[in-house]
């Protein structure tokens, strides 16, 4: 064999080069096992351990057998993996109870050990997973609600639902339900026997029924939230003024609104709220601001250049390709795009489709590509095949990316979202009927009766096509 330049472990090698190499093992190029690469042939070609040194007695795992990367106890990743994860998740360190029996299965059947054995070494979860392990009553969404709603909660969240050990339930709807009960609790009497009938009849309720037709988003959560919110912000300007809400005037709210021009259409729930149970007197309005024309807009040559760059330039993650794509094609908004699953792809021997609302539409070839390719290297590290793949999955087990995270994603890559999609919304309008928008992209028909206003556009043609 040539000359073999060896670069680790009996050559100098940095950290980050250290953590890649075990993070990310590879096929040798010899012998085509998945080994950490060590050294590197005159050709380029990179060797694991035994093809570096073939002279040398071939390492085998003590438990399996099987030539690998040996860890302590002479055994290899995969026999590594299934010892530790025994000892997280058992009491005695000696087997896994029945109950926890899926979530060994998942964690120890990885694709990539070496990423999970990290992953146990160092993650703040696998710490909280092992302290739950221990008290299999915690193992439950209403003990998990009662911890630090940390990244390290969500994680371990998620990955029980996908092992199967949790039901599956609505996260943003989860999100809101948490949100406000730990805001009510801290509020002062008077205040919490206003705000938790407003929040749990009124604003969570209708989150229940967006979420039972899937509508309730990451978005929509934030808004409820932000409501809540408001209406506390006024209760609390009340008690600065020596008001209350029966003594309430139109002069009172004109003052409140212009003093929070920021609050003023998400405090106005809570009035209409307050109203209809005659809780303030009658007549009171806030006036909802008009709504304001998107003001971002790019050229045509700008953006054509943009949606090329998704589609052609391979130096762009993947997952930056495919979401700024669909924001250019089809002006759909990042809250809807981290929704979208791969029951929402569809195909046939020519065609591949993409249903959004309930219509399926034609995938350009290129876009599909790219859309089957981030399907299936977008496996997140804990995975099952039960429950919904996303196209763009996020950090914890059975949940989407968040969208605020994407959008600055997109912006670092220089692929605005906001105004690219005012852009898109503009171009599809100008060439379907706005009804036809609204149907294919599941958005409000006001909201495209609105663009279509914007553009010039009207809804007359479509319905005397349809007369």
């Amino acid at each position: 064999m040539a000359k073999v330049k060896v670069f680790w472990p009996r050559g100098p090698v940095c950290n980050s080069c250290y953590r890649a190499a075990l993070s990310t093992p590879t096929p040798c190029a010899s012998c085509s096992r998945p080994r950490i690469l060590i050294g590197q042939t005159a050709e380029g070609t990179l060797l694991c351990k035994a093809c570096s040194f073939p002279d040398e007695p071939v390492e085998r795992c003590s438990a399996c057998g099987e030539p690998a990367d040996l860890y302590s106890g002479d055994r290899c990743p995969r026999c590594t993996l299934a010892a530790r994860v025994t000892d997280l998740l058992s009491v005695d360190g000696a087997s896994v109870a029945q109950p926890l029996q899926p979530l060994a299965d998942v964690l120890a059947g990885a694709e990539n050990p070496y990423r999970v054995l990290q992953w146990l070494r160092r993650s703040p979860a696998a710490h909280l997973l092992g302290c739950l392990a221990r008290d299999p009553g915690a193992l439950n969404h209403e003990s998990l609600d009662t911890l630090p709603q940390r990244a390290a909660t969500a994680y371990v969240r998620g990955l029980l639902v996908t092992a199967g050990i949790l039901p599956p339930r609505d996260g943003n709807l989860a999100l809101l339900t948490n949100w406000v009960a730990r805001t009510v609790s801290e509020l002062p009497a008077r205040h919490a026997n206003l705000i938790r009938p407003f929040a749990e009849w009124h604003i969570i309720r209708d989150a229940r029924r967006r979420s039972a037709r899937g509508r309730y988003t990451y978005a929509a959560h934030k808004g409820d939230c932000g409501n809540v919110a408001a209406a506390i912000d006024f209760l609390n300007w009340l008690d600065s003024q020596h008001l209350c809400l029966r003594r309430l005037q139109q002069l009172h709210l004109d003052t409140w609104a212009t003093d929070r021009p920021t609050l003023r259409s998400r405090s106005i729930p809570f009035l209409r709220w307050s109203t209809a149970r005659r809780l303030c007197p009658p007549g009171l309005v806030i006036d909802r601001p008009a709504s304001q024309l998107p003001g971002h807009f790019q050229a045509e040559d700008v953006a054509r250049e943009e949606l090329l760059r998704c589609l052609n330039d391979t130096a762009l993650p993947l997952d930056v390709r495919v979401a700024a794509a669909l924001v250019r094609l089809y002006a759909l908004p990042l809250t809807r795009i981290v929704e979208l699953t791969e029951d929402h792809i569809s195909g046939d021997e020519e065609h591949t489709y993409l249903a959004v609302n309930q219509h399926p539409f034609v995938l350009p070839p290129k876009l599909a590509r790219l859309i089957d390719d981030q399907l299936r290297h977008s496996t997140p590290r804990h995975s099952t095949t039960a429950g919904r793949r996303y196209l763009l999955p996020g950090q914890s087990p059975g949940r989407p990316r968040n969208p605020l995270g994407l959008a600055d994603t997109l912006r670092h890559h220089g692929l605005p979202a906001r105004a690219a999609r005012n852009t898109a919304m503009m171009d599809s309008l100008a060439d379907l009927p706005p009804m036809v928008i609204a149907d294919l992209l599941g958005i409000h028909p006001k909201t495209a009766e609105r663009w279509a206003t914007l553009v010039g556009e009207n809804w007359s043609e479509y319905v005397s096509l349809l007369t």
